[in-house]
């Protein structure tokens, strides 16, 4: 990467102070990191800058065509005041993948690492440091060319910004519950469903207010094809504990390959607990239920890390999980992770990056 260029607010925003409440992606901090792609230049013009409305031409091709990208990841305050990124190589590739499917040129790699290790440097003061709260880190790319016509953009913006955060749900732990669409799909073979694009979210809406108003907080989604198999949970992977075995989707082109779901397969596998990655029937799920062999179900994401499910409801019929409380595996798993997010644990699988 070129060197960045800096240049720092002279009016910066009050800080949150400790206990005040932190709704999750509504607060922002001063600065966003910026770098500009023009064809036959490639990436350029790194710079951190304040946090400010982007200027972008009616016709800038994001706003038609919806060429874009995005990522999620989170920097941690440790216990001795160091702050740690959790896996950033990881989010880097995806965006890489998630690039190659839609046409646009890849950030490198170790440009997208350094430039959010920069921006949370500059940003170091924004990371809480109360009991379960962390920076938010959001990058994202958009196609910024003025053109009407179908066809990949010639220039690209990247930027990065940050907002310190509390628990994704405002349950926090507590089991959230879960509708099964059985109508709409998500994703389908040779589609998008397995890179961080909008399109995906955005399709997602209309069974998630469905989900909301029956009482539920998530949409579990099945296959596209037969509408038989689970997939994802919303914005997060989903595992099932049926009989000892943990279950979970493959990502085979139709499910995003989670960060945390990775790491939730390592643990498991370092544990000995089995994990089966194979296609999993919704009718299996409801079975496994009924004959009291579901013993727990949960996601997994960077937002809300691990999300125990309590309930499921599937063509009218109600699964309740672990009845509504927390499972034991799901608990190990979100202590573990968190505690070297957090730094309370010791970090052995080099998991953690510090940043400063």
């Amino acid at each position: 990467m070129q060197e960045i260029r800096y240049e720092l607010t002279k009016t910066p925003k009050k800080k949150p102070a400790p206990g005040d409440p932190l709704p999750f992606g509504t607060v922002f901090t001063d600065h966003m990191f910026v770098m500009d792609y023009t064809e036959g230049i490639g990436w350029h013009d790194p710079r951190i800058v304040p946090y400010a409305p982007i200027s972008l031409d009616p016709a800038a091709m994001v706003l038609h065509y919806a060429q874009e990208s995005f990522e999620g990841l989170k920097a941690y305050h440790h216990p001795d005041g160091s702050i740690y990124l959790f896996r950033p190589e990881k989010n880097a590739a995806r965006m890489k993948t998630t690039h190659e499917r839609i046409c646009m040129p890849p950030v490198p790699e170790e440009d997208f690492v350094e430039a959010i290790c920069a921006l949370v440097r500059v940003e170091k003061d924004w990371v809480p440091s109360e009991e379960g709260e962390s920076l938010y880190i959001r990058p994202f790319c958009i196609a910024t060319e003025a053109h009407l016509g179908v066809k990949p953009s010639s220039t690209y913006q990247f930027i990065i910004i940050c907002s310190p955060v509390g628990a994704y749900y405002a349950t926090g732990l507590a089991p959230v519950k879960i509708y099964v669409e059985d109508k709409y799909v998500r994703a389908t073979p040779g589609g998008t469903g397995y890179i961080k694009c909008g399109g995906n979210y955005a399709a997602s809406l209309i069974s998630q207010e469905t989900a909301e108003s029956l009482g539920y907080s998530q949409t579990l989604w099945l296959d596209g094809v037969e509408r038989k198999y689970v997939e994802e949970v919303g914005s997060m992977n989903c595992f099932f504990k049926i009989g000892g075995t943990v279950y979970t989707a493959p990502t085979v082109g139709t499910v995003l390959p989670g960060i945390t779901r990775m790491s939730c397969i390592e643990l498991l596998n370092e544990w000995g607990i089995p994990v089966s990655v194979e296609r999993l029937p919704i009718t299996d799920v409801m079975q496994a239920s009924r004959d009291g062999r579901l013993e727990e179900v949960f996601g997994t994401g960077t937002a809300a890390v691990i999300s125990p499910v309590g309930e499921l409801r599937y063509e009218g019929e109600v699964a309740v999980i672990n009845d509504g409380k927390i499972g034991d595996l799901t608990q190990k798993l979100y202590d573990t992770i968190t505690g070297i997010q957090w730094g309370k644990l010791p970090d052995t699988l080099g998991w953690t990056k510090k940043v400063c």
